[in-house]
């Protein structure tokens, strides 16, 4: 194990970081290591057969995830890399139950539950396990939070897009029939206009952004049950106004290749005895990659996991309670210096 030079000289270890998962994020989560000098890859896990998947960090080795269980003593925090729709909610309580673990699962409605249940299996084993880390839910959240504490008399306004959704993306390639397919979700520009004016609009979902499938289609699959099934699934495309092309293997190679992303996260409100004064804080994030930003706030929550653990905390938290200290590499100090 490498070590690092750390809090103003002193030698410490660095924190080892194992990936469950190789696809996109995963990825992501490697270049990210490579860039914070006071962690190091230590292994990589797949489902699929280890001696096909091709990492870009020399020396490091991939395993099968049945493998993960005998190397509860080399790594110090898993990253988990899986799609929110199947894996993380069986994935994440089991393996707080062996490492300390950061997951990315966003199917917003559902956290409440995955909390539950990954607290309880990281409170048995005495493991810290971050969940729903990213920038939205993550970077976005705490916009949300800090807007609302600051301007308590107004409204909250989300939007994403224009760009891929990695979640959307991944459920509707599993519904069946289905080769290969991208999401886009699009911010529909009147709403966030009005919202911009400051005079706090209600928008319902459906007005406030447009989601568009392009899907990769089974020769001989039923289309139309594939658009039905897509356009009414529950928590990712029933409440929105969704768009469904079907295209060729070739056309989306082409032409969607790419993961970009980004979003806007407002709070208009207003100040004074008489309400005389508007307000608008606007948080927006412009992103070539979405995987690989995700994969940055990702390695910032996985050091925080490594510090809160070694202070004897244990059980979920999500970034709400997370000071930003644990995230920095620089020292208490060196963050007054210079960033406050």
């Amino acid at each position: 194990m490498e070590i690092c030079e750390f809090l103003k000289g002193e030698t410490v270890m660095k924190i080892r970081i194992g990936i469950m998962g190789y696809g996109n994020l995963g990825r992501g989560i490697e270049c990210a290591i490579k860039q914070n000098k006071d962690m190091e890859l230590v292994a990589v896990f797949t489902r699929r057969d280890p001696a096909s998947v091709n990492i870009l960090t020399e020396g490091v080795s991939v395993y099968h995830v049945d493998e993960a269980a005998n190397m509860q003593d080399k790594i110090d925090v898993m990253i988990l890399c899986g799609g929110s729709a199947t894996d993380l909610p069986k994935q994440t309580k089991e393996y707080a139950k062996m490492f300390h673990v950061v997951d990315s699962f966003d199917t917003h409605a559902n956290i409440p539950s995955h909390f539950e249940a990954v607290d309880a299996a990281a409170k048995e084993s005495g493991k810290i396990g971050i969940i729903s880390v990213g920038w939205d839910p993550g970077m976005f959240s705490l916009n949300r939070l800090y807007a609302n504490a600051i301007l308590p008399n107004g409204s909250d306004y989300t939007f994403w897009g224009k760009g891929v959704s990695q979640g959307h993306s991944d459920a509707i390639r599993r519904v069946e029939g289905v080769l290969d397919g991208k999401q886009y979700t699009i911010p529909v520009e009147a709403a966030l206009e009005a919202v911009r004016t400051g005079n706090n609009p209600e928008l319902t979902t459906r007005q406030k952004h447009i989601r568009e499938c392009f899907v990769v289609a089974a020769e001989g699959a039923d289309k139309a049950k594939i658009e039905a099934e897509i356009k009414n699934m529950p928590n990712y495309f029933a409440d929105y106004d969704t768009i469904v092309n079907f295209i060729t293997q070739e056309e989306l190679d082409k032409n969607h290749s790419g993961i970009p992303h980004g979003g806007f996260v407002i709070r208009s409100g207003k100040t004074g005895w008489n309400e005389e004064n508007k307000h608008i804080i606007e948080y927006s994030l412009k992103l070539d990659s979405n995987p690989e930003f995700t994969a940055s706030v990702i390695v910032a929550y996985a050091r925080a996991a490594y510090r809160m653990a070694s202070e004897g905390q244990s059980g979920c938290k999500t970034v709400f309670d997370i000071a930003p200290a644990y995230l920095s590499s620089q020292t208490p100090e060196e963050l007054r210096a210079h960033m406050l």
